[in-house]
């Protein structure tokens, strides 16, 4: 059965995910990274052709929690699946079951649409690596994640 603290995130809940966005960017000790705006997330999540998706956790009328996440593709199993790019919860609610009942609606969204998979990054001190573990989640631990960023994606743009 579905959990009643967790729903789609709404228009009004920006304000709360983006304050939470920043909290997480501090838990993950890099609190100057963070930039978004709810201008920003409110046109990624509602606008026109929205490619942003989130979910929050909400608990006596107080949003606690998100999981942001947009499609990807397999090529190999040739469908789409969901990739998480965050999720956090405040820390006087770890524990209470928020987590696992946020990927849990993600899992749910990836079966509902015949999605393959369900995939996300996570740092290798966060303690919650363990809490994936024991949801089954399998470390991909002979893949390493490369980004482009900033100069040297302009710089790789400029030779297209």
């Amino acid at each position: 059965m579905p959990d009643d603290r967790i729903r789609r995130i709404g228009p009004d809940d920006v304000e709360a995910a983006v304050a939470l966005a920043y909290a997480l960017a501090d838990y993950e000790r890099a609190p100057g990274e963070c930039h978004l705006t709810a201008e920003q997330l409110r046109s990624a999540l509602f606008g026109e052709a929205p490619k942003l998706f989130g979910h929050v956790a909400e608990v006596d009328g107080e949003i606690v929690g998100f999981a942001v996440w947009f499609l990807n593709f397999s090529t190999w199993r040739g469908v789409h699946g969901i990739y998480l790019e965050d999720l956090f919860v405040l820390p006087a609610y770890r524990g209470s079951g928020l987590g696992k009942a946020l990927l849990a609606a993600l899992a749910a969204e990836c079966v509902a649409n015949g999605y393959a998979r369900l995939e996300w990054s996570v740092l290798d001190w966060n303690p919650a690596t363990e809490f994936y573990k024991a949801l089954g989640a399998v470390p991909m631990d002979e893949w390493t994640v490369n980004r482009l960023t900033d100069a040297p994606l302009r710089s790789l743009a400029a030779q297209a």
